[in-house]
């Protein structure tokens, strides 16, 4: 993961330091442009691929879950990685390999070259995604890295609404090879220059775990320690897996979902795009008002909504659009707890090595759900499926509940 420019930039200690809201606005510009060319790639790619080539879509699609495969076990590496170089030397990785990705993927003209393009970008997904942008700025801002955090998942709420569109632009006067071509260029002309020259090197940090120059934030309480940490941990890396499985598996066949409530499909389409305002929305609120409250209300907000939102999709509620947005601002505030919750309850020592560990499960677990929703669709219906993802749901509520008795302080 490492590269010695990229490490040198990062010892230097005579190096401007950027400000955090260049830093934000830098890590938030790639951030949409890694999402939006690599986990929202196949929304727009996948038919013209299929047509092209003649693959299966469920092979077309299947790269994406090599993808997220890839970057679950490459997490916990990066993590450790982030946690001893800092996060440059990572990011920038994460642009190159996303770059040979997608250029291997122009190139490819056999089924195992295709799956091989997406193995190498879903290395670069695990470097370069939102746990390596939380993970970077924990390192760097330490316990005052809340608002940084938050403010970074703004940008990356944006992703979709940004690329699709260019995607299929993209598409429409290149071709998809020609798409995918673009988004290599685009990685090494925007992405690794914005990693390489505006996220400050591991020299801005002081030994407290504050960035130099950093505001003292509001007094924190001391981190779990002994067997309550073991506990939290396993807690929350149960919670956020559970939720992954949730959000990977609705975000798939929410089409499918709602034309099972007898939508066709236009208007499938326009109401399930009532998930992505809401989830920006949500997180808008959680930045005006969340530093005032610890990061597990943030979560247990999250968990509820989700859980709330499925169920009312279960019970066939009249007013889809309200479950919709129910679902929708509870995973966008859930993206902001997964970066915020472990920071308080752990500490900022080692928060990179444990966003690592938190995230491969979580990965794995959102790699394989799509395909286990389709086997219970396929064979109980559309109900057998949001039956279990109603009970994953209720089931978060308590693990969320246990989470809070184990955190809380005498």
């Amino acid at each position: 993961m490492s590269n010695p420019v990229s490490e040198s930039l990062a010892s230097d200690p005579a190096m401007p330091k950027p400000s955090p809201r260049v830093v934000i606005s830098a890590l938030g510009i790639t951030q949409i442009l890694a999402w939006g060319s690599s986990f929202y790639l196949p929304a727009v790619l996948a038919q013209p691929i299929a047509a092209d080539t003649g693959w299966s879509l469920g092979w077309v699609v299947g790269g994406l879950s090599v993808g997220l495969l890839a970057a679950g076990l490459v997490a916990p590496r990066v993590g450790r990685t982030i946690d001893a170089k800092g996060g440059r030397p990572v990011l920038v990785a994460s642009s190159v390999l996303l770059a040979a990705g997608l250029a291997t993927l122009a190139l490819a003209h056999s089924l195992p070259v295709y799956l091989m393009a997406w193995l190498v970008m879903g290395v670069g997904m695990g470097s370069g995604l939102y746990d390596a942008g939380f993970a970077t700025l924990g390192r760097l801002y330490g316990r005052d890295a809340r608002r940084a955090i938050t403010t970074l998942t703004l940008w990356g709420g944006f992703a979709s609404t940004v690329c699709w569109p260019l995607s299929a632009w993209f598409v429409e006067h290149f071709g998809w090879r020609g798409a995918c071509a673009a988004y290599a260029a685009i990685h090494v002309l925007v992405c690794l220059p914005l990693h390489a020259f505006a996220v400050p090197g591991v020299g801005s940090v002081s030994r407290d775990g504050r960035s130099a120059g950093a505001r003292p934030g509001m007094p924190s309480p001391p981190p779990l320690i002994g067997t309550r940490r073991m506990r939290a941990f396993a807690l929350l890396a149960t919670i956020l897996t559970l939720g992954a499985v949730t959000a990977s598996m609705i975000g798939v066949h929410l089409l499918t979902f709602l034309q099972a409530r007898g939508l066709g499909f236009a208007a499938a389409v326009g109401l399930g795009a009532l998930v992505g305002p809401s989830q920006v929305g949500a997180r808008v609120i959680e930045m005006a008002f969340g530093r005032h409250y610890h990061p597990i209300w943030t979560m247990a907000a999250s968990v509820t909504l989700v859980a709330s939102g499925v169920i009312l999709l279960l019970l066939g509620f009249p007013i889809l659009a309200l479950a919709l947005a129910l679902y929708g601002a509870g995973n966008g505030i859930g993206s902001i707890a997964k970066g915020t919750l472990p920071l308080a309850l752990f500490g900022p020592d080692g928060y990179a090595s444990l966003l690592g560990r938190l995230a491969m499960p979580s990965l794995l677990a959102q790699a394989l759900s799509p395909s286990l929703g389709a086997i219970l669709i396929e064979r109980g219906g559309t109900d057998a499926a949001l039956g279990v993802l109603s009970g994953l749901a209720c089931l978060n509520l308590g693990l969320v509940g246990l989470l809070w008795v184990t955190a809380r302080r005498r």
